[in-house]
């Protein structure tokens, strides 16, 4: 199949180039030409920018088209329009933060979708991300004639993440020594695989299938302990694991999500299914998951590609990790802990 990608140059889509080859499909990249702009010199790129010039697309079709990188309503209706009588199926790559709240466990597709509180908000990078994402779902929908395929991720993981939230784990316990971690360790996660998500993707294609799917995993419940002790054994390091009481860390300023990547508090109840969403209609479909211990492995092989840092774009440094430990292991011994 002739599949067009809207992005195509890092993360998902270097997934899905990959994945499209193997499955001899033939890619088509649709980007500014700013991003990797030296990867795959042999695919057809059309250069253009969505958000003002989609000319490149206008003389050409496609079996189907993938939209990696749709954030703003307006701009997704214009792409959703002229797209309509260019391919048979649009596929979006939504989020599940497009729901109302995480109160409940078992988040379904048909849970109530979050809302824009300011009609004008554009800032696709804060609070507004998950609202902005349902609306250009909604204006798919509205301007888009033949199949809608809308796939809902959580976190997206593995090599060339360009975010280090996931990355962050494998890096830092290859380091070695006392790791500072959120407790307790059963706190379940759930994150994909991004080769298991572009394979599902090019699953649904060929399957000529439509409707919302919440891409989540892994099939098997992973938690924090779980990750970890995959991440010392990929990495062969010495690393023990301090599992800090949340109160300690709340108190101390250690942002959720930022400073320790993948960390949700247990005492925040609108988050309290995040990390339960339900994936029995994808795996029906054909969602696939490689084991936990593959993707930290080739994460971690992926790291060892970069250049070395002493920080990465998310997490602790490690001088304010052995701080933090520091002062957690005395509280711990004083017995003078945060306490409800």
């Amino acid at each position: 199949m002739n599949i067009l990608i809207l992005g195509g140059k890092r993360f998902l889509g270097i997934a899905l180039v990959e994945a499209m080859l193997k499955a001899g499909h033939t890619p088509t990249l649709f980007n500014r030409g700013q991003t990797n702009p030296d990867l795959y010199p042999n695919i057809k790129t059309l250069i253009g920018d969505r958000e003002k010039d989609l000319s490149a697309l206008k003389r050409r079709k496609w079996d189907a088209v993938i939209d990696t990188c749709g954030f703003l309503p307006r701009v997704v209706r214009e792409s959703a329009k002229l797209l309509s009588n260019k391919c048979e199926t649009y596929v979006f790559i939504s989020t599940v933060s497009v729901y109302k709240d995480y109160r409940n466990p078992d988040i379904q597709e048909n849970y109530p979708l979050a809302e824009l509180e300011d009609p004008t908000d554009e800032n696709y990078t804060g609070p507004a991300y998950g609202p902005l994402k349902a609306l250009c779902e909604y204006e798919i929908q509205q301007n888009f004639k033949g199949k809608l395929i809308v796939v809902r991720p959580g976190l997206i993981v593995g090599p060339n993440d360009p975010t280090d939230r996931f990355t962050y784990w494998p890096w830092r316990v290859a380091q070695g020594g006392k790791v500072l971690t959120p407790g307790p360790p059963s706190d379940d996660l759930q994150f994909i695989d991004v080769r298991d998500l572009a394979n599902f993707i090019l699953t649904l294609i060929q399957q000529n299938a439509s409707g919302v799917y919440n891409a989540v995993g892994p099939r098997n419940p992973a938690n924090f302990g779980s990750l970890l002790v995959a991440c010392r054994e990929a990495a062969g390091s010495d690393a023990s694991f301090i599992w800090a009481d949340e109160r300690f860390l709340l108190k101390e300023g250690v942002a959720p999500w930022v400073d320790l990547p993948l960390w949700l508090p247990n005492s925040d109840p609108d988050l309290s299914g995040f990390n339960s969403i339900n994936n029995v209609k994808a795996v029906k479909a054909g969602l696939t998951f490689k084991p936990l211990s593959e993707t930290v492995s080739d994460t971690l092989d992926w790291i060892k590609t970069r250049p070395p840092v002493k920080k990465l774009k998310v997490g602790l440094d490690l001088e304010k990790e052995a701080e933090l430990i520091k002062k957690y292991m005395e509280m711990l011994e004083n017995d003078t802990l945060p306490r409800d």
